[in-house]
């Protein structure tokens, strides 16, 4: 990611030309904020940093700023902005989760770097905060996704990703790929064929037939659209095609 910061970013502009410069990956500091972490033993901290290497929150805290700078980072200063995740676990806001360790979507070490930051009087609470970025985007700070800077200073960052074009994707030529075969699961029940057009069949229990549709391959992760009309995922991990409970290996 390579860009010119426009001059109209003007909050933390130096840091973001920084981030985006394409030089070697540096970690990335927010300093002074006000930190709504959603996790339930952090909680909230007042003039606090939030460290990120990579697509990883690895720090969370006051004094991590001495630290930081020992180790190069780029530090944006966030004195009265408040810092939240990006990602909300609705569930585990509403205390619908029995261990800390299910709570993914909180700025924990170790969770994904995905954060935005709002001035303090937009972010009573975490919802709210989150609302920021839909009903009033142009007071935005930033937001960041897996470590990436996608809005800042209220615009679109130069170089952000974009989002897939809507509507069903062409079919994939599959020829020659090693995924292409019947998959059958570990009890012999299903029995799932990708086809080099991008069409599978699957048999099940016996019956021929049971569900056909299309499916697309992007890195290890399989979508399908049945010709019922609903969709469905899997995970190639490894040798193995995970698909709905199921564990098939290639036959």
């Amino acid at each position: 990611m390579s860009a010119t910061v426009p001059d109209s970013m003007t909050w933390n502009a130096r840091a973001l030309q920084e981030i985006v410069s394409g030089e070697a990956q540096r970690p990335v500091l927010f300093t002074n904020a006000r930190v709504l972490t959603a996790d339930p033993l952090i909680g909230t901290l007042t003039g606090a940093d939030v460290l990120l290497v990579g697509s990883v929150v690895v720090g969370v805290g006051p004094g991590i700023v001495t630290a930081a700078q020992d180790d190069g980072a780029i530090v944006v200063d966030c004195t009265g902005m408040t810092v939240v995740p990006a990602v909300v676990d609705t569930v585990a806001l509403a205390g619908g989760r029995r261990h800390r360790s299910e709570y993914v979507a909180t700025l924990t070490p170790g969770n994904a770097a995905d954060l935005l930051v709002v001035p303090d009087a937009l972010a009573g609470d975490v919802p709210e905060a989150v609302a920021t970025l839909f009903t009033r985007p142009a007071e935005v700070r930033a937001l960041v996704a897996d470590g990436v800077p996608v809005v800042w200073a209220g615009q679109d960052v130069p170089g952000r990703g974009t989002a897939p074009a809507a509507g069903i994707p062409a079919a994939q030529d599959l020829t020659g790929s090693p995924r292409v075969g019947v998959w059958i699961d570990r009890g012999d029940f299903l029995h799932q064929e990708l086809t080099a057009d991008g069409r599978y069949d699957e048999t099940r229990g016996g019956r021929p037939h049971a569900y056909q549709g299309r499916y697309w391959i992007d890195g290890d992760r399989i979508d399908y659209l049945d010709d019922l009309g609903f969709w469905a995922f899997g995970e190639f991990i490894g040798d193995e095609l995970h698909h709905a409970g199921y564990i098939m290996k290639l036959r």
